[in-house]
């Protein structure tokens, strides 16, 4: 008998995930800047991932939305648009589920 909150395949406890990976983001980009680009699209946060040994930008990130459509707008307005000087692709983010523990 397997425990629940080992399973990643168990229930999962979190609602739907509206998020898009944001890529071929310019090294200099930050969180604010990448959250100010999608201000039309009522963003709700953004993330960059940094590479922690050279203490940078990977070059992609995330931003979060509160509804489907607002999502689907900023996908179809801003992939190929240019962001501090590089042409960004955007795409729906995959859902990774999540392993809970008690």
């Amino acid at each position: 008998m397997s425990a629940p909150w080992w399973d990643s395949d168990w229930k999962d406890r979190s609602g739907p995930e509206y998020r898009v990976h944001v890529g071929n983001l310019a090294w200099g980009t930050d969180e604010r800047s990448l959250k100010d680009a999608f201000a039309d699209h009522g963003p709700i946060g953004a993330e960059i991932v940094y590479d922690q040994e050279m203490d940078r930008s990977r070059g992609f990130g995330f931003v979060n939305f509160n509804d489907h459509k607002s999502m689907s707008d900023a996908i179809q307005r801003m992939n190929g648009q240019e962001l501090d000087g590089r042409s960004i692709t955007v795409n729906q983010a995959n859902h990774r589920a999540r392993k809970w523990r008690a």
